[in-house]
């Protein structure tokens, strides 16, 4: 069983930055893949950036390339979505999930991941 706990959303102004939070327990980072998905008023859940941590490569969804930046703090079992110049069209509700045993093709699917956290409000608004 592996727990997931978020933190840092908020209200932030067009331009603007947050770094998200998801603490993980009960397994290791390593033995994980993990994803950060939002979803919209209104709309479906979508992935936003995952990988598999014993692996090199992490997915970042088209519209934040460039703006967002996964990273992990092994001592903490802490992994950290950093977002940079937001847009309006960030706004919605951020969830940290994690899965074990996932192959690279199914990283970008909810259904792949069994744990999930409850969830972050980001909304950037002026």
């Amino acid at each position: 069983q592996v727990q997931v706990v978020e933190s840092g959303g908020g209200l932030v102004q067009p331009g603007g930055s947050l770094r998200l939070s998801c603490t993980l327990s009960g397994r290791a980072l390593n033995n994980l893949a993990t994803a950060w998905f939002r979803q919209a008023p209104g709309k479906e859940r979508e992935v936003v950036t995952a990988r598999r941590w014993a692996f090199g490569t992490t997915i970042y969804a088209d519209p934040v390339k460039g703006r967002f930046t996964l990273s992990r703090d092994n001592s903490k079992n802490t992994v950290y979505l950093q977002m940079n110049n937001l847009e309006p069209e960030d706004t919605a509700v951020y969830y940290c999930a994690a899965g074990t045993g996932l192959i690279h093709s199914r990283l970008r699917l909810a259904d792949a991941y069994t744990y999930w956290g409850q969830g972050t409000q980001v909304t950037v608004s002026t």
